[in-house]
Formats: structure tokens, sequence, C-alpha cells
């Protein structure tokens, strides 16, 4: 009798720690809640001087906060495609905001959502795409602005993104007029203002409007919640709440910065699907994810294979352990050309470490990008950098940056002290640098090849582009980095590199040399001779640039011949910002062009790259 009444303990004990059963059959549903253009920095979960989003904050109670989520890009299109793909862009060719042309997905890979719709989701989004890809009828059920779960059959599981654009970027396009007629919620003698940030009327008013948006958000978010409760889905459904990416204050969007990359994450997770997270709910956790991360998250989730060809790695769902999440450490982020205005910028974060990688460092961070100076905030910012009322750190996003950066994010937040001279940091510096050489020479990233030039010979397969070329794309990061050695270390093989028949080479040549200033100036000679006579144009290009940005004088004509020479809109908006370049930082630099010389459909309408750099070079100011 005692060994029966033993064993009935045990079999209820053992009942009493099974979690609650699921059909096999049975999927979750899960829904994105997407806001736009906005970093941590902004929400009270995360900052005390942030904006209190209570629907969002409910959601997390029952769920998981994540301290340490990123997006990869920090803008929208490059974002977006990074998501839907699960790929890193600049593996894909999705890297450029605006595209000039779409990229196909790479071969025998899928938006993610066609997974879920072959195996029987409904898939919707309302309504936000703006991808970079291709994009194949398979992928949505239904996305528009009037896209819903509700048409789907019964019992039928559902994927649903609804996307908010209060916060986007556009938002604080206000007018002076507009800004003095409008009434605030948030004090604005409480907001903290940035330290890179003049602190102004101004600059506090963003601040304080941009936190009233958050609030709108969530009450806009409260509704949808309130919805799905009506709906009966509450204890069904895995909800995600984050930020499409950082900003949108000035220097947030379109930098690889922690306001620009380091988003809001929330994952509610009902009773039902709590063995699905390793982490319990109502926690928040150190783990570091990535927006490459999202695609096979969902996948796992719904129980379905993930595919190979993804960049990410699922942080929920089967087979993801607490040791696995809490091993998480390590992110990675990358910023190319947004709109006419080109870049190209590389970080890794590791732990509280930050490494930056400006690949040409004589790109200003303020170069003017017609969108963004729309802003209030960045026309009186750039008056007073004019103006010589500017501090240090205020002054850094208009002068020349160092090829390398490093930072201690828990003691500089904000990125303002750079840690590259400091010996004490000498290991991790070594470390973090040699990290994102690995990363972006084993992807490989196609943007070691000009824009114009990948979108010619490598958009029709830019993964099989990439790899047919990965020892050349290599080569070329290797004499980038020649910019990262003292320049007598450096100068042989740069001469190597501008003397080589591969126009390649003596492109990155001359990016380094520009990178070096006027320490390169024993290889003034040949950029002249490269400015004149190499065959390739963009090869010319880079010569005048370096030749002009350290004191040396190009003629006007021989610049309108480079520009006249350009082959395609992509090559001419590369030329024209460097120019623009030009007209930044080299005092007394004028040029007009003409923009007869240009095809009618690319000055024309509204929102022409070509156009807005053209009027930039030729206004006085």
């Amino acid at each position: 009798m005692k060994r029966i009444l033993v064993f009935v303990g045990i079999f209820f004990l053992f009942i009493s720690c099974i979690e609650p059963q699921v059909e096999k059959s049975e999927k979750p549903n899960i829904v994105w809640l997407v806001s736009e253009d906005n970093s941590k920095h902004f929400l009270k979960m995360y900052d005390q001087n942030g904006a209190s989003m209570p629907n969002v904050e409910a959601l997390a109670k029952k769920g998981i906060i994540f301290n340490n989520a990123f997006s990869n890009a920090p803008v929208c299109s490059v974002a977006r495609s990074t998501i839907i793909s699960g790929c890193y862009a600049p593996r894909v060719g999705a890297q450029y905001h605006r595209r000039m042309q779409l990229a196909p997905m790479p071969d025998g890979l899928k938006m993610f959502p066609e997974y879920l719709r072959e195996a029987g989701y409904y898939t919707t989004n309302n309504s936000k795409e703006d991808y970079n890809f291709i994009t194949s009828d398979s992928v949505w059920d239904e996305s528009s602005r009037e896209a819903t779960y509700k048409n789907r059959k019964s019992g039928q599981p559902f994927f649903h993104v609804q996307n908010y654009g209060t916060t986007h970027e556009g938002q604080l396009h206000f007018t002076k007029a507009q800004m003095d007629s409008t009434d605030l919620v948030t004090p604005q003698e409480k907001v903290p203002i940035f330290p890179y940030h003049p602190d102004t009327p101004l600059y506090r008013f963003t601040n304080a409007y941009y936190r009233d948006l958050h609030q709108k958000v969530d009450t806009q978010i409260g509704k949808f919640m309130n919805q799905m409760e009506d709906d009966g889905l509450m204890e069904n459904t895995i909800i995600f709440y984050y930020g499409d990416h950082g900003g949108v204050l000035p220097r947030s969007k379109g930098y690889v910065y922690e306001s620009g990359l380091h988003v809001p994450m929330v994952v509610y997770i009902p009773e039902k699907w709590k063995h699905l997270s390793p982490e319990k709910t109502g926690n928040r956790t150190d783990a570091f994810v990535q927006f490459i991360d999202l695609a096979p998250t969902v996948l796992n989730l719904a129980g379905l294979k993930i595919p190979e060809q993804f960049d990410g790695n699922p942080f929920l769902g089967k087979e993801v352990t607490i040791e696995n999440l809490n091993n998480r450490n390590t992110t990675f982020g990358y910023a190319d050309r947004f709109d006419e205005k080109y870049d190209l910028v590389r970080s890794l974060r590791k732990g509280k470490y930050k490494y930056i990688r400006n690949y040409q460092p004589f790109n200003v961070d303020a170069l003017f990008n017609f969108y963004r100076y729309k802003m209030l905030a960045y026309k009186e910012w750039q008056q007073l950098f004019e103006d010589g009322k500017l501090n240090k750190e205020q002054d850094q996003f208009f002068k020349a940056r160092t090829p390398e950066a490093l930072y201690d994010l828990e003691k500089d937040p904000h990125e303002v002290h750079n840690l590259v001279a400091d010996p004490s940091y000498n290991s991790t510096l070594k470390e973090l640098r040699s990290n994102l050489q690995d990363q972006v020479k084993s992807m490989p990233d196609l943007s070691f090849y000009p824009e114009p030039y990948f979108l010619e010979a490598g958009l029709s397969s830019p993964v099989a582009f990439g790899q047919q070329n990965k020892s050349e794309i290599s080569e070329l990061v290797t004499i980038a980095d020649l910019s990262l050695k003292p320049f007598d270390q450096s100068k042989a093989a740069i001469e190597k590199a501008l003397k080589s028949d591969n126009p390649w080479k003596k492109y990155w040549g001359m990016i380094v040399c520009s990178s070096f200033g006027k320490e390169a100036y024993p290889f003034f000679k040949i950029a002249a001779k490269l400015s004149k006579n190499d065959r390739n144009n963009l090869v010319r290009l880079r010569a005048v640039e370096f030749l002009t940005l350290h004191g040396q004088d190009v003629p006007s004509d021989l610049i309108l011949e480079i520009i006249k020479n350009a082959k395609s809109e992509t090559e001419t908006n590369l030329i024209l910002n460097s120019i623009a370049l030009l007209k930044t930082v080299r005092p007394g630099f004028k040029l007009n062009i003409p923009k007869t010389m240009f095809p009618s459909d690319w000055v024309n309408q509204e929102g022409d790259l070509v156009s807005r750099r053209a009027d930039f070079i030729n206004r006085d100011h």
C-alpha cells in the first residue's frame, strides 16, 4: 500500500510540473508592433527621462524587455531589407537607401513570411514594406493600410505587422510657426540634451515634442491591443514591439552611433507559449539581438525549418536555451548611401565596447542631405557651427573623423570620447578591429566596389557576384585598412595599389591617401596624373578629391569633364557627393554645375538626387 501511495504522489508531482499542453498541429499567432525612427533612448523603460508608454510597459510585464536590441542599419529601407531577408544587407546588395534598382533575393531564399504562408499562416502587413528587394506576390496575403488578420479562415494562425509612423523623421519637419503654436505635454525644461547637441530652446522643444510623439504611438498601440483583447487573441498570440531603427534627432538616423542602431524591443509571451522562451516572463535580458535574428526567430516560434542562407539566429523558440541567450553579446552595423549622401561606415559592438570603422573618414557626418536638413534642428546646429558657438563635443559632427573609433559605452554612452589613442584599450581595439575585418571579408561586403560598378556588374546575382570576387574584395579591404597604420609603414603598399592595373585597387589607394591627408603629399604627382589620364572615371574622381581636400588646385574644367563622363545617374550622384564634400570643407571651393548637362529625367522630378546635389553645390552659401 505504501508503494502505491508513493507512486501516486510521484505521479501527481510529475503532472504538476508539466508545461501546459499544446496540440502538435497548433501554432501561435505572431504580431509585430513597429514604431518608426525611434531609438531606445526616448522610452522611460530604458531611460528615466524618456516618455512613458504604459501600453508597451503592460506588454513587458508578461513578456521580456531586451536591453540590447539592435537594428543592423540606421535607416528604414536597409533595416527592413535586413529583417525581411534575414541577411546582412551589404552581403546581398540591399545596403543603399534609396535604391537605384531593386536587388533580387538570394537564390533559393524567400522573404520569410512566404515560409509562414506555406505552413498555413495568414500573413498581413499594415502597411510599410520599403524593401530594397524584388518582392514576390507570395509574401503577403494582404499588404496595405487596410490589411488585417481578421480576414483569415476560422482557426487559421496569423502573422501580422502593424506599423506606426507617428515618430517618423518627417514628423520633425515642422516650421517655426508650427513650433510656436504647439502645446507640449512633456516639459521642455526637464528633457535631457545629448552632449553632442547644442542646448538651445529649439533643441529642447524638439526633444520634448519627440517624446510626446512616443506617447501618441503608445495610445495607438493601446487601441490595437484592445481590439486583440476583444477578439480573444491575447492568450494565443506572441507580440513583439520594437523600433524599426534608431533616430531621429540629428546624428541618429543615418549614423551607426547607438542613437541610430540601439532600438527598444519587448516581446509579450502568453502563458500558453511560455515554454518557447528561455527567459522568464517579466524579466529583462542583456542578451544582444539583431534584426538579422528576427526572421529565424519567427520561423522558430512557428516550428518551421530555418533556411541556411539566413545570417541570423533565433533568440526564442525551440532549442534556444538560457545559456545560448546569455552568450549573445555582439552586433554588427552598416551605413552606406542615404539618398544623395554617400558614406561607408561599419560598426561592431561587443559587450560594452563599440568599434566604428570610417572607411572614408574625410566624409564629415554633417555633409548636406536634403531630406535631413529639412529639420530645423539640423539647420540651427549648422549655423551655430559656422558662428563658432559649439564646444568640442558638439563640433565633432562637422569635422573629419578618424579612420577608426572605440568607445566604452558604460562610461561614454553617447560616443563622444574616442579611445583609439589610449594605450590602455589597445588589446580591445585590436580584437574588435580584427573581428570587424573578418566580418567584412567573410560576407563578403559588396560595398567595397563603388555602387555604380556593383549595379552594372553584380546586381543580377549579388551573392554569387560576391563569392566570385571574394578574394578581390578581401584585397580591397586590406588596401582600405592601410589607413590604420602609420603612413611610413603603408607608403609602399599605397604606391603599389596606385600603380596597379586593377582600377578598384587604385580607387581605394586614392581613398587611403585622402584619409592620411597632407601626410600623403608624396602621392600628389601620381594623383595629378591619375586625375587627368586614368581610364576609370571614378579613379579620376578620387584623385581629384585627394588633391582638392589637401590644398591642391584642380581646374574646374577637369572636374566638369569627369561629371560629363559619368555613365549613369548613380555614378553622377557619387561624383557630386565628393564635390559637395569639397564645397563643405575646402574654403573658397566653388563650382557651377549647369543642370542642362544632365538628362531631364534626372533633375526634373521632386526628390531627384542629382538635382538635390547640384542645387547644393551651386548655391552661394
